[in-house]
């Protein structure tokens, strides 16, 4: 039962999240909240994770997800649920590109997407804001790497390495 209910919840996932990997997220809070496979910390540490390694965000999420709900087969299912969907799509529009591609309603119905998507995003990053900035410290380092990241047009592994050694220092002393 649980594989089902697995594969169902990210099956939706896939076939629901518009905008890409970050898209998911609120699907995967969601699923956290309701079947308690894992928790709201799991989550950010697999988007942590997630966000270093190949592959797009949301399948590397539903793939650890997955794997903490049922391990390695619920690690297969949970990734062939999310990407399921996009699949089946892209072969029918593919089929019925020709028969659409001038259509002004199609166009109009993406274009209203793209408000509800950003929106879904800035909830999920004001969420996960709140649950990893509990302290003065990963506060103070978040400001500062969000101001010279505005100062100065740097590569994003530039900040990333920055983090990550910062974050060491603060965690051997176990100030984070």
């Amino acid at each position: 039962m649980v594989l089902f209910q697995l594969f169902y919840e990210f099956f939706k996932t896939g076939l629901f999240s518009f905008g890409g990997g970050y898209a998911t997220l609120p699907f995967l809070y969601h699923i956290s909240a309701l079947y308690g496979w894992y928790t709201s910390k799991q989550l950010s540490d697999m988007i942590a994770v997630s966000s270093i390694t190949p592959g797009p965000l949301g399948v590397n999420v539903a793939t650890f997800a997955g794997y903490a709900t049922f391990g390695i087969f619920g690690a297969l299912i949970s990734t062939t649920a999310v990407i399921l969907p996009s699949y089946i799509i892209v072969i029918l529009v593919f089929k019925l590109l020709e028969k659409f591609r001038q259509n002004k309603h199609v166009g109009a119905a993406i274009y209203a997407l793209k408000p509800a998507g950003c929106g879904l995003l800035t909830a999920v990053g004001v969420q996960i804001f709140r649950e990893n900035v509990n302290n003065l410290w990963a506060l103070g380092l978040f400001v500062l790497l969000f101001v010279l990241s505005l100062r100065a047009k740097r590569d994003p592994l530039t900040y990333l390495g920055i983090s990550a050694v910062i974050g060491l220092v603060l965690g051997l002393f176990k100030l984070i």
